[in-house]
């Protein structure tokens, strides 16, 4: 039992490793642990580290900036965006990035799920 979680530990310790150099990025999923929370008109969620934000949401738009933060807030979200994958193969969510600049953040970023967020009117 012991050697069990010593290999578990140490399974942990190398994906958090990959993690880290970004050769791991955890990408959104139905079964989400965690979904995002409301908190003082916010909805924070749980994004992979450096994700990309981007000035439009219909797949040519620009980098405008990224998410150093892993908890991070949103705004609202968008369903009729460019083809991004995942669970919700469409949707995109406003943010600001952290250098100050509004845009667009892919769900496959995201890593809560993002159902609770209101759509972008």
């Amino acid at each position: 039992m012991r050697l069990h979680l010593r290999v578990r530990a140490a399974a942990l310790t190398v994906a958090a490793a990959l993690g880290s150099l970004g050769l791991i990025t955890p990408t959104a999923s139905a079964s989400a642990q965690h979904q995002c929370t409301l908190e003082t008109n916010a909805y924070y969620c749980y994004n992979v580290y450096a994700a990309k934000v981007y000035d439009s949401f219909d797949g040519t738009g620009k980098v405008v900036g990224y998410m150093y933060t892993t908890y991070s807030w949103f705004s609202c979200r968008l369903d009729n965006g460019a083809y991004v994958g995942g669970p919700h193969p469409n949707r995109w969510l406003l943010t600001k990035a952290d250098n100050g600049v509004w845009g667009w953040m892919k769900d496959t970023s995201i890593s809560s799920e993002t159902n609770p967020l209101i759509p972008c009117n």
